[in-house]
């Protein structure tokens, strides 16, 4: 079984940033590729794919505002998209970098959506692994079901405000296709990252504002702007998603322009860690440009 700290040898972590203070794993070389996590989450959410995608990009996996080791701020409720996105430009404009590929995971990709449709200029490529962030119209795509959404927001409220193994585990848990697949050693990185005060306190409220009355319609991307992304789009799924299933992702494919579409088999909503292999071979065809494999 593979360890963070050995798939991460020869990686190197930095706090870069101008505005905002950014921890970053970063490894490799050529054209930069932006690595974003999932809400509640943090940049070892990578740690299976930083060393393969390295050898053809400067990698540089993340931890979002208020998350990880990375700088927490007054949190701004239901206003927390613009900083991310603020994040990333501050961090490319730190490092120099005029343009950089883009995945984004669940969150991750709710903040490369507004990235491409805000500031263009600024990403060459985008994936767009199991996004969240996307305001469907009524009745097109099935709803996702509430037992589902409760499930996640106890599960993730409970992990940030009892931090324990237990609750840590079942919080990871709710990401796999296969729970096995959740290493004691993954479970020890967040739980030592919970257990902090600062980020504490700094995650509650991303979490009660995530999944909160309040927090539900923050800045989400209307589909129908979906038709105004411009960079060269791949929109990756899993086939056991939580929540919405690969016809959601194909759908959100077919509605960016010439958008690439592709599946995971066997993975939920974390397919780099759960098929890191698959994931990495899809997403280094895309970012050079090689055709990827239609999916079914």
């Amino acid at each position: 079984m593979s360890s963070i700290w050995v798939d991460l040898m020869g990686a190197q972590v930095r706090y870069l940033g101008r505005r905002h203070r950014t921890r970053v794993i970063e490894a490799g070389d050529g054209p930069a590729l932006v690595l974003i996590h999932g809400v509640g989450g943090h940049a070892e959410a990578w740690s299976r794919n930083v060393a393969a995608l390295a050898r053809h990009f400067r990698v540089l996996a993340i931890d979002l505002l208020w998350h990880g080791y990375s700088a927490k701020p007054p949190y701004p409720d239901g206003e927390d998209i613009p900083a991310y996105v603020d994040q990333v430009l501050d961090l490319l404009d730190a490092e120099g970098i005029e343009r950089a590929h883009l995945e984004g995971e669940s969150l991750g990709g709710w903040i490369g959506l507004w990235l491409a449709l805000d500031h263009a200029d600024r990403l060459d490529r985008l994936v767009l692994n199991t996004t969240a962030g996307i305001r469907f119209a009524p009745g097109v795509v099935p709803e996702r079901p509430k037992e589902g959404r409760e499930l996640l927001a106890s599960r993730s409220l409970e992990a940030i405000s009892s931090p324990t193994a237990a609750t840590i585990r079942k919080r990871l848990e709710w990401l796999m296709a296969d729970p096995a697949r959740v290493t004691d050693e993954l479970v020890d990185v967040r739980l030592k990252l919970y257990s902090d005060p600062d980020v504490q306190a700094s995650l509650r409220s991303v979490f009660e504002n995530a999944f909160g009355s309040v927090g539900a319609p923050r800045k989400t991307v209307p589909e129908e702007r979906l038709a105004d992304v411009r960079v060269p789009t791949l929109v990756l799924w899993s086939d056991k998603n939580p929540g919405h299933g690969p016809e959601v992702g194909r759908y959100i494919a077919e509605r960016i322009p010439a958008a690439a579409f592709a599946c995971i088999d066997d993975a939920a909503h974390w397919p780099q860690w759960e098929q890191p292999e698959v994931h990495d071979g899809i997403v280094t065809d895309f970012l050079l440009g090689r055709a990827v494999p239609a999916a079914d």
